[in-house]
């Protein structure tokens, strides 16, 4: 074996004579020479130094010992390796100089050995191929080292196989090339393999060739050149025909990438056997582009190609630009977008402002405009509006997405052009004029400085009086003359103005002036006492042809006897009776009534009095029993006895229901006892108050009446408050008793 060393090169030279250290060409077991003149110094040298220079030498980075190693020797500074060995002496080696002036080091050789390994005895498989076919041999040369060079060796010859037109051996992996194969190429192909170094060579074990002469495959039904739409699915065939012996596969690329049908929700390959088919579902217009089918065989290889087109909405226009701006037009240019492989019919322009309602389409110059055409003039705006614009596409397949938007621009002012709508009025104090309008919305007042001008006159008088009001949100002027009768007719219109002059009036609308306050009282007012809190009050109103106009509300006073009127409540309603509710028991109450119409409150009526009843009994009911048989319920009480300022009991009034949520029942008696049918399985709970001419007296509590778990129940009931539960033993009557003590 030969050993590869490299030169050593000086960074730094010391003075005195140091040739570079060079060798060629050692064989394993030979003497090796390293010189040491070539070294590079680590630190300072200044002082003068002898060109032979005492050193010492590492390999691998540890010391070498020449004293004690017989393989390594130093002559005149140069290390001798005798025989050398590849695995003793292949390393990194570097030589260290030192004197009193300093320490140099040159630079690292490495000692490599030249080697060549034997090829693995396992046998080659048979390569098939067919007449007329190309093939390749692999040589897949053994561990080395070193420059090789690559042989082949046909059926045994001595002499290596030659390379021609049809025959090619690669230098760089060793494999043997060769062109449509002949009978004669069959036979035992060996790879030779010689070391350049070494002289050495070694054979690997032959590779059988034979050529198939059964019928090579074919692809029968090829993909074909489709056209898409966006969103559609799509089928690219792929059909082979074979050796039935043969299993082929099918591989599919697109644009020269293998399709990972697990990764790609898109692609699917459908069939079997001889067919691979491609399936695309949901086509996107990524997915244009070229498809190759390719079927292998373990003798062939074929492919065909398809080309994919995938058709859709056209792209986004691009730069759109905004010129020429006046108060009511604008032009606008912009770039195509991609067509999507459909070209563009027509495009759409639309705008929006701070206050539309999204984008909305413009009318443009022309009302069309052609995909040909990529400007057009924007009609119809309306003068001092910021707008912004963006252009839509639209093909044979559809609606495109809009392009970006423009910055915003601003349309030029103008005279207002637009006057209010649904102008009338009425109402108001006596003397007043009240006008109403609808103010014109932002984007039509056309410039800055925006107002309306009221103007107004009698019915039958040819002079307008006019007023200003500078204010673009106002709605609503009052003309106040005390001297102007109530409901005269008015005409009366509404125009506008703004920085750039004045604008048209709103047609001429007829309003009426506030009416008068009513002039006199509701009559015949009564009133009764309905109980202890509540008093109805009613009365006859006031006619509509009694010269007070149309009343709209009547007003109720109500103050207690000895207080000041100035005290008194209210209460407003819009039909001739109300309820006074709130008060006191056995009270003297004073009322009076007045009317309202748009103009204001009329006269009150004369005051009246009115007592409120005695309050209720403030006992409820005691000594509560009830006696639960089947599915009724027995109640006893004892009679409530009013005090001298409290309301007779003229009667008893039970509420229950079955749970706390549920519908509750009203019964009213005016017995001490009642009798409820009642379905058993669920909790009761009931109540007891005394009726009076004052109003319910107060409530005896909830009762509960505990659901029967039987039919054979009997109980007595303990009183409880608030709640009166009951608890008991079985016994063998369905009968279960209660009382409560007053």
């Amino acid at each position: 074996m030969k050993l590869i060393s490299s030169k050593s090169q000086t960074k730094r030279r010391l003075p005195g004579k140091y040739s570079s250290l060079s060798w060629t060409g050692w064989e394993e077991g030979q003497s090796l020479t390293l010189g040491s003149e070539d070294a590079v110094a680590m630190g300072t040298v200044n002082p003068f130094v002898t060109p032979r220079v005492p050193g010492r030498w590492k390999m691998d980075g540890g010391e070498i010992n020449t004293q004690s190693d017989p393989n390594y020797s130093l002559v005149e500074g140069n290390l001798l390796i005798n025989n050398p060995h590849v695995i003793d002496h292949g390393g990194v080696y570097q030589c260290i100089a030192t004197n009193t002036f300093g320490t140099v080091v040159s630079r690292e050789a490495k000692v490599q050995f030249a080697f060549l390994q034997s090829f693995s005895r396992k046998s080659r498989n048979t390569v098939s191929v067919r007449e007329g076919q190309a093939v390749v041999l692999l040589c897949g040369p053994p561990p080395h080292y070193g420059e090789i060079k690559y042989s082949w060796v046909f059926n045994g010859q001595r002499s290596f196989l030659q390379q021609d037109a049809r025959r090619f051996i690669s230098q760089r992996t060793g494999n043997l090339y060769i062109a449509k194969v002949e009978a004669s190429d069959v036979g035992n192909y060996t790879c030779a393999v010689r070391n350049m170094m070494t002289n050495a060579t070694v054979f690997s074990s032959p590779t059988p060739v034979v050529v198939r002469r059964d019928e090579p495959t074919k692809i029968l039904v090829p993909p074909l050149n489709l056209d898409g739409t966006v969103g559609q699915s799509v089928v690219l065939p792929c059909e082979v025909s074979s050796d039935a012996s043969i299993i082929p596969i099918f591989k599919w690329f697109f644009n020269g990438k293998a399709i990972d049908f697990s990764r790609q929700e898109h692609f699917e390959m459908i069939g079997g056997g001889f067919a691979g088919d491609l399936m695309v579902r949901n086509i996107q217009l990524k997915h244009s582009g070229k498809y190759v089918c390719m079927v292998h065989t373990e003798v062939d290889t074929v492919s065909a190609a398809a080309d994919l087109i995938v058709r859709g909405p056209p792209g986004a226009p691009e730069g759109l630009s905004v010129s020429d701006i006046t108060d009511t037009a604008v032009q606008l240019s912009w770039g195509s977008g991609p067509d999507n492989h459909s070209p563009v019919t027509m495009y759409m322009v639309q705008a929006r402002t701070p206050i539309s309602i999204g984008w909305q389409t413009v009318r443009t110059v022309p009302d069309s405009v052609p995909g040909q055409m990529m400007h057009a003039t924007v009609k119809d705006l309306n003068p001092w509006v910021d707008y912004e614009f963006r252009v839509v596409a639209i093909n044979g397949v559809g609606v495109g997405e809009p392009g970006a938007p423009s910055k915003p621009i601003r349309t030029a002012a103008a005279v207002p052009k637009v006057a209010p709508v649904n102008v009338s009025g009425g109402g108001g104090a006596r003397g007043e004029l009240v006008a109403t309008w609808e103010p014109v919305p932002e984007e039509q007042q056309s410039g800055e400085d925006f107002g309306y001008v009221v103007a107004f006159r009698p019915l039958g008088s040819s002079t307008w009086i006019q007023a200003v009001l500078a204010s673009a949100d106002a709605s609503r002027y009052v003309y106040r003359n005390d001297s102007v009768a109530p409901l005269t007719l008015f005409q009366v219109k509404v125009g506008v103005y703004n920085s750039m002059g004045e604008g048209p009036f709103s047609p001429v609308a007829t309003v009426f002036s506030a009416e008068e306050e009513p002039t006199e009282a509701p009559s015949r007012v009564r009133a009764r006492a309905v109980s202890a809190s509540e008093i109805e009050v009613y009365w006859e109103p006031i006619p509509s042809e009694s010269g007070s106009g149309r009343i709209i509300a009547y007003e109720v006073f109500f103050w207690e006897e000895g207080s000041e009127q100035s005290e008194a409540e209210r209460v407003r309603v819009f039909d001739s009776t109300a309820l006074l509710s709130g008060l006191k028991g056995s009270t003297v109450y004073l009322i009076s009534v007045r009317a309202q119409n748009s103009a204001g409150l009329g006269p009150c009526s004369p005051a009246f009095n009115n007592t409120t009843k005695k309050p209720p009994p403030s006992q409820p009911p005691g000594n509560i029993e009830w006696n639960l048989t089947n599915s009724k319920i027995f109640l006893n009480w004892e009679h409530v006895k009013a005090l001298e300022n409290e309301s007779e009991v003229t009667g008893y009034k039970v509420v229950y229901r079955q749970n706390w949520h549920s519908r509750t029942t009203v019964l009213e008696t005016n017995k001490t006892s009642l009798e409820l049918q009642i379905p058993s399985g669920e909790d009761y709970l009931i109540e007891i108050k005394a009726l009076t001419a004052g109003g319910d007296g107060t409530s005896s509590g909830p009762i509960r009446i505990p659901k029967m778990s039987s039919l054979n129940s009997k109980g007595r009931l303990v009183a409880q408050t608030p709640e009166i539960t009951g608890f008991g033993r079985l016994s063998g009557k369905c009968n279960l008793r209660g009382r409560q003590s007053a």
